[in-house]
Order: C-alpha cells, then structure tokens, then sequence
C-alpha cells in the first residue's frame, strides 16, 4: 500500500472523484494494520483537512467537500458503531439553522464533523426558543450556529442570553456569511468562537477536549 502519505493521498483522490468502492476498498485493505479508530484519525481525518485547505484555498468546489464528507460519514458508520465505546471521548455537540432556510453550510460542517469520528445532533432549522430548549434537553456542551441574513445572525445575542441564565457553560460557535462579512460580529453576539469551515470547527473540539 506504501506510506501512510500515500494512503492518504490515495484516499482523497478516490473522495474527490466520488468513488465509493475505492475509498472503502483502500479502507479495508489488509495491509492496514490500524484499529478502526487510528483509521478515522490516521487517514480519514487528514484527508478531510487536506479536502478544506484546498477548498480554503479555490481549488475545490463547495459540493465537492459537501459529497466528500458524506462519504467519509458512511464510512465512518460501517468503521465505528455510533452506539459503541468506539467512538471518540466527546462533548455533546449539536448544530442547527438560526431563523433562516439555508442548509448547504450546515450539511457541509455536519459532514465534515460527523467524518471525523464526531457524535453531533443536526437540529436542522430552529427558532430562538426552540434551539434553546433542545440545547438543554439534550445537554449540549457545544453548539454550532448558521444564519445567512443578519437579522439571524443578531438572533444569537438572544440565545446566549437565554443560556446565560440556564446554561452558562455552553459554548456557541457561529459561522455563516454575515460573520464573514463582519469579522466582529461574533463577538457581538456573544458567541464563543467563529468558524467558516470544518477544519476550523474541528479545531475548536480538539481544543475544548483538550481542556
């Protein structure tokens, strides 16, 4: 099979050409003597790194990170039972839409966190009070927020308010083009920490794991 360096680029060509039986196939080879989870971190997860610089850097297309993480999702299923000890040492996480009708940017986070190894609850489109209620509900450690429009984006403020009183240990992560746009709005709003991509958001779970 050759290096790990090798394996890992073998593995995101077959992720960027969307061959499925190939990324399984180089997966599964008997030549790899690593545990499932040293799969995941060895080589799954450096080639989703490799994947968002390139995109970072406007040599990918938003829908080529989208499908490869999906892919790297059901690899990861067949690789590691979600319900097993298997799975990453983890903060609850959850992710959701503030207020808005877009889901792409979320999908592509969700994708991208979940073929790391990652648990995360996708919440899919809630409101204010709706998004607070599931946080506590599910006892959320780590939420992930995306809004498109700006008056979503103000509507965070709202959220860390109400989990100032009822969880004030939470940590919000925001992303989505108003931040992009407003480097401080995050925070404003009161959030944590802003990200525009997977790589970033990963970093910021290894960081709190590591606290």
């Amino acid at each position: 099979m050759g290096s790990s360096k090798d394996i890992i680029y073998e593995f995101e060509k077959a992720l960027l050409s969307l061959d499925k039986i190939e990324t399984k196939r180089l997966l599964n080879n008997e030549n790899i003597n690593l545990t499932p989870n040293e799969i995941v971190s060895q080589i799954v997860v450096p080639a989703m790194e490799r994947i968002g610089e390139s995109w970072q850097e406007g040599n990918l297309a938003l829908s080529q990170i989208y499908m490869s993480g999906r892919i790297c999702e059901t690899l990861i299923d067949e690789l590691l039972d979600s319900s097993s000890n298997k799975r990453k040492n983890q903060p609850n996480m959850g992710i959701a839409v503030l207020d808005d009708f877009h889901f792409l940017g979320k999908r592509i986070i969700h994708s991208q966190i979940r073929s790391a190894g990652f648990e995360i609850k996708d919440y899919g489109r809630k409101t204010v009070e709706g998004l607070v209620s599931s946080i506590i509900e599910d006892k959320i450690e780590i939420i992930f927020i995306s809004t498109l429009m700006y008056p979503s984006a103000l509507s965070i403020k709202l959220v860390k308010e109400k989990l100032s009183d009822l969880a004030p240990n939470v940590k919000i992560i925001v992303g989505g083009a108003p931040f992009n746009m407003d480097k401080k709005l995050w925070k404003e709003v009161g959030a944590d920490a802003m990200g525009s991509d997977g790589v970033e958001a990963l970093k910021f779970i290894n960081q709190i794991i590591k606290e």
